[in-house]
């Protein structure tokens, strides 16, 4: 890991940790003892070459950071290397750090107001018809590639599963949906031409919210428009965005992380097969040693204050370091026992800005893995372990690639579906205990 020389905030000459290019290829456990053994639980980075912020991977720190809104606000407005016109309106940083009017860029009333809309909206998404959904998908994708016995998990499973899931949530029809495929698939990677993605993006929704204000019906978009909080058609629009960007990724790495765990950890996965664990403990384990985003932006100081040892100055951007702060020795087992069955992670955040979609995150997630698990009992890694192939960015570290064979794979035969539950009901795996969710 080399360190550009930045100056720091406080006005110092202060070694900066990049997070591009390939500062995050090596294993992150190493990576962050480094950072916290060099720079304590604060850690001064640069995201772009010198475009400086400090990641924040203490556990106490990372608390601090999103349960104080007076302190630390989520408007990129704020951000003082965007305030002097340092960061292009093309840099590939603004898909993610660019303010929009959505909940995750919002502080305070005006945050509760789209956040009470957002939430409301995917409570009403029926927990029983989206796991139809998500098997009735995975099963497609499963039986596309199982004559050839080998596949790549990500390309052929991961990455797709989630984007056709979200394209049926949405009340997208079959000419859009696939477009706003192509285009999210774009939008992910860290390039330049995610900015013309992105724009792609907007006018595939701003089409959809008009089309739903003429003809509503049970989907995230109509349930949006027609909220009681009253939200522009921009405020929906942009709060689809949120959904599905911030959404996607998250979903996609982590069905790829907890199926590389199953077939790279023999243990796990002999005590899950004994019925020792369950899947939704492989999730948690993810959670806790390599969240699906590991860091994620931003907060954005609204005075000088000091945090961790640092100096921070009003305008500097704070990152939620959420795999570092999981790694805290503090948080830990002393005895460098993995972390099951405990929910009290950071993965998806704290405070009032918790992410509301983690029940059908979880819910896609164990439906994808599951029915791999049982379709392709035989499933193994086809290379070794090293040489997965990964992407990386200044906010994630996720499988490029998950190279698999298999003999005997089981396709689904046609069977009715169960009766769907009440709305508001979100189904746990059948021998988690109940209202163990977080």
């Amino acid at each position: 890991m080399t360190a550009a020389r930045a100056t720091g905030s406080a006005g110092t000459a202060t070694e900066r940790v990049p997070l591009h290019g390939t500062a995050l290829n090596g294993p992150l456990t190493e990576l962050y003892e480094r950072m916290r053994r060099d720079h304590g639980n604060v850690v001064p980075v640069e995201i772009a070459p010198g475009i400086e912020a400090w990641l924040v991977i203490g556990h106490r720190e990372l608390l601090h950071l999103t349960r104080d809104e007076q302190y630390f606000s989520h408007d990129p407005r704020r951000w003082t290397p965007l305030r002097d016109g340092r960061v292009p309106a093309d840099s590939p940083l603004m898909p993610l750090v660019g303010w929009r009017p959505a909940l995750l860029f919002a502080d305070g009333a005006q945050h509760r107001r789209m956040r009470s809309a957002v939430a409301d909206a995917l409570g009403r998404v029926n927990g029983h018809e989206l796991i139809r959904t998500v098997r009735a998908t995975a099963e497609r994708l499963v039986a596309g590639f199982a004559d050839q016995h080998r596949a790549d998990l990500v390309a052929q499973y991961a990455r797709v599963l989630p984007l056709q899931v979200v394209t049926e949530l949405l009340g997208l029809d079959e000419e859009s949906g696939p477009r706003l495929v192509e285009t999210l698939t774009t939008i992910v990677a860290p390039t330049v031409a995610a900015t013309g993605a992105n724009k792609r993006m907007g006018q595939i929704l701003l089409e959809l919210i008009a089309w739903k204000k003429q003809r509503p019906g049970a989907d995230l978009t109509s349930w949006l428009l027609e909220h009681p909080v009253g939200l522009s058609d921009e405020e929906v629009l942009h709060n689809l965005v949120v959904i599905i960007v911030a959404g996607n990724n998250t979903t996609v790495n982590w069905i790829a992380s907890t199926t590389q765990i199953l077939l790279t950890d023999p243990a796990f996965r002999s005590s899950l097969a004994h019925g020792h664990l369950t899947v939704d403990d492989a999730l948690d384990l993810v959670l806790w040693r390599q969240p699906p985003t590991q860091n994620f932006p931003g907060r954005y100081a609204t005075r000088d204050l000091r945090l961790g040892g640092q100096d921070i100055r009003a305008g500097d951007m704070l990152i939620l370091g959420l795999a570092g702060a999981n790694a805290d020795p503090e948080v830990l087992p002393e005895d460098g026992r993995p972390v099951v069955g405990n929910r009290s992670h950071l993965a998806f955040g704290a405070g009032p800005h918790t992410c509301p979609a983690q029940d059908p995150a979880r819910l896609i997630t164990r439906t994808a893995v599951d029915t791999l698990r049982h379709r392709l009992p035989d499933l193994e890694i086809a290379v070794p372990e090293e040489q997965l192939p990964w992407i990386t960015s200044p906010w994630s570290k996720g499988l490029a690639g998950l190279p698999v064979r298999f003999s005997a794979p089981q396709l689904a035969a046609d069977a009715p579906a169960p009766p769907p539950p009440p709305l508001h009901q979100w189904p746990t795996a059948p021998d988690s205990p109940p209202g163990d969710r977080r």
